[in-house]
């Protein structure tokens, strides 16, 4: 027999609505009752609303958080929390990724009693610093469902002492998105160039680390081929705030704001090596065939690393331009090329969305999503 449930779903961010929005629609089609909730994280037209209408995302309710500090709109996000756990009363709570809509979520339908459940759960930096991290164990405390997108996700949770019986190996929905979207790879003749974005405060909010990646985007577009770098606003204005982006006026350096997310797609597929600190991108860059750049120490997404196709390099390091380049140049070569396009995508096969509906509709299930008190009066202890 199976279940239809009351499913809340919330999301505060461009990569929460791409990823999202298939795992939305199965729910509707398989049945159950999904209230979304945009939280409010991201206020810009082209991150947020535009995304949602092209997606078909459309929110039950809508949240603004304050603008006068980061404090007063993490206090917000989580009493809007609590408030649309009480107002929607749902059956589980279900949140995905690693942003502070995350953590406040958690807590709030923990405190309401209700359970939560974290798409993308197991996902790990390692690295302390990271707010993200902290975001993504806080949601491994709290979760009943655990839904990992890839088995090395999945190990991590049980390294940490996750009951297997609540990890699901579901794959990631950014899959889903690209397979309905009906995206393509772009033969490798055709491809030309480099892929640029980045946006964490780590890297941009650094003038030090913000001077290096200019550097290297210029050395870039000199060495390997035309650079495509779509600014995001908070880059922009750290660049314009310090002067450096004087620095990227060059021939073969295209700037551009924010764009809609089929272009940027458009513009991964098509490029020979995508240089960046965004999680999704190395995820859609995988499944496009595109080796990868990361301009961080570590990342949540270890399998490119394994697999050879994802290399990285923090600009935190005086030799960042040097390992940036001479990365960009090993990827490149015709070989590397071939063996990235060739690699099956480790993060899924588009099939997330489904698989979720299908475990909330299992009876079996609701064991998994009761919150009980345990009972040691017996005299037992709990090893």
């Amino acid at each position: 027999m199976s279940r239809t449930r009351s499913v809340l779903v919330p999301f505060g961010t461009r990569p929460e609505v791409v990823k999202l929005a298939p795992v939305v629609a199965a729910l509707t089609d398989a049945g159950h009752r999904v209230d979304v909730v945009d939280t409010g994280q991201h206020t810009d037209p082209a991150l947020a609303g535009e995304l949602q209408q092209t997606l078909g995302l459309t929110p039950t309710h809508r949240f603004a958080l304050p603008t006068d500090s980061p404090a007063s709109r993490l206090g917000a996000l989580y009493a809007d929390a609590a408030r649309a756990v009480a107002d929607f009363r749902p059956d589980v709570v279900l949140a995905l990724g690693d942003t502070n809509t995350v953590p406040a979520y958690a807590l709030a339908a923990r405190g309401a009693g209700v359970p939560f459940a974290h798409l993308e759960a197991g996902l790990r930096s390692l690295n302390p610093r990271s707010v993200e991290e902290v975001n993504r164990r806080v949601a491994a405390a709290v979760a009943a469902l655990h839904l990992a997108p890839t088995r090395r996700a999945a190990a991590f949770l049980a390294a940490e002492g996750v009951p297997a019986e609540r990890v699901f190996v579901v794959g990631n929905p950014v899959v889903d998105t690209l397979v309905a979207r009906g995206v393509q790879a772009v033969p490798l003749a055709e491809r030309r160039g480099v892929l640029v974005t980045a946006h964490r405060p780590t890297n941009v909010d650094d003038p030090v680390r913000l001077k290096r990646l200019v550097g290297i985007i210029r050395s870039l577009a000199e060495q390997v081929g035309p650079v495509t770098f779509p600014v995001h606003p908070r880059t922009a204005g750290r660049l314009a705030a310090t002067g450096l982006d004087a620095g990227l006026e060059h021939p073969d350096i295209a700037l551009t704001g924010p764009v809609g997310y089929d272009e940027l797609l458009a513009a991964l597929a098509s490029a020979r090596i995508a240089v960046t600190d965004s999680g999704g991108i190395q995820e859609e860059a995988a499944y496009l065939g595109v080796p990868v750049v990361v301009l961080r120490g570590s990342t949540p997404r270890w399998e490119g690393v394994e697999a050879g196709t994802t290399t990285l390099a923090s600009l935190a390091d005086d030799s960042a331009a040097d390992a940036v380049l001479a990365a960009a140049a090993r990827h490149t070569t015709p070989a590397e090329q071939a063996r990235a396009a060739s690699l099956p995508c480790p993060y899924g096969d588009g099939t997330t969305g489904p698989q979720v509906a299908a475990i909330l509709a299992d009876e079996a299930t609701d064991a998994l999503l009761a919150i009980e008190e345990p009972d040691f009066t017996d005299g037992r202890l709990p090893w």
